[in-house]
């Protein structure tokens, strides 16, 4: 896997990112585990968020040098600029409990929703809720936050709605939990250049549309439904 964090992508340039840290192995352990209940489930799931958007914005935020005083003399820093909120859209339900902690860790942030479904049959896409903006601020960076990549046909239908919105694929950085080859080779063909941030990788997806050993439904096991 590569390492989106070299600068900016080129127009040919797919890359995938799965953190080397112990926590993201060990979160991705406990949503693994048949036996965690809903709310550990769902709490593990937000953990896991925030260190993968740690990751993800590492390379990736605007910043600002000001002087400030300190209790003891004057220091100049360098901060997250607040003007410029990095845009987060989950993907409802599962990426809510995904993107639950964004705003611990990101200073400034909107958020907007987008309701997805699959059919259970022809595993394609419907929305059912868009609370995207009319058009994106240029120049603003989209986490969309989606924790499984299976087929792929979420994940793209929703770039797609970004991009509608006015939105660059060097603008978006996509988080989710975990990954298979499917989603990876379809958002590749159609997007080159995106960057994807993955817990971790599985190889198979079996004929319901499941990632195999994966962590079963997010959205289920997120909210006990």
């Amino acid at each position: 896997m590569e390492n989106c964090n070299n600068g900016p992508a080129a127009a040919d340039d797919f890359k995938v990112v799965v953190p080397g840290h112990p926590l993201i192995s060990h979160w991705v352990s406990v949503l693994r585990d048949h036996s965690t209940p809903s709310h550990a489930f769902r709490s593990a799931m937000g953990e896991l968020g925030r260190l993968l958007i740690y990751e993800a914005t590492r390379d990736w935020l605007p910043t600002v040098t000001r002087e400030i005083q300190t209790p003891v003399g004057t220091a100049v820093v360098e901060s997250v600029s607040e003007m410029e909120p990095i845009m987060i859209v989950p993907i409802l339900r599962a990426g809510l409990a995904l993107a639950d902690l964004a705003t611990s860790i990101l200073p400034s942030t909107r958020t907007f929703h987008l309701g997805m479904s699959r059919d259970e049959t022809t595993l394609l896409p419907s929305v059912y809720l868009n609370k995207l903006p009319d058009r994106f601020p240029k120049g603003c960076n989209i986490l969309l936050v989606d924790p499984m990549l299976a087929t792929g046909g979420t994940i793209t239908a929703a770039v797609d709605l970004v991009k509608e919105r006015g939105a660059k694929i060097s603008q978006i950085r996509i988080i989710s939990a975990v990954a298979a080859p499917p989603a990876i080779k379809k958002l590749n063909q159609r997007f080159p250049g995106i960057c994807v941030y993955t817990g971790t990788m599985d190889q198979i997806v079996n004929e319901k549309g499941f990632i195999v050993p994966g962590l079963g439904d997010a959205g289920d096991r997120s909210y006990g439904t």
